[in-house]
């Protein structure tokens, strides 16, 4: 995957989780490195479960979503603390 798409899915990865965690997310920037961080935490995490996406496009944005989710909902537990 080139830069452009490492972008493309770390933003769209990153603004869902922000909206699907009833937030308003954390502006553009923001959402961007919590999708590749998502990314880069729902890849290690689906590696350890023993389950490989294998979708495409589609799949990455997938377990970067559900690892940018993860990343949001810790940051707001740190945020109460």
């Amino acid at each position: 995957m080139g830069i452009i798409t490492w972008l493309i899915v770390g933003l769209i990865a990153g603004w869902g989780a922000g909206k699907v965690m009833k937030g308003g997310g954390y502006g553009i920037v923001v959402d961007i490195i919590l999708g590749l961080l998502g990314g880069l935490l729902g890849g290690w995490l689906f590696g350890l479960l023993g389950i490989w996406h294998r979708g495409g496009l589609i799949g990455s944005i997938i377990v970067a979503f559900l690892g940018a989710v993860i990343l949001v909902w810790i940051t707001r537990l740190l945020k109460k603390a």
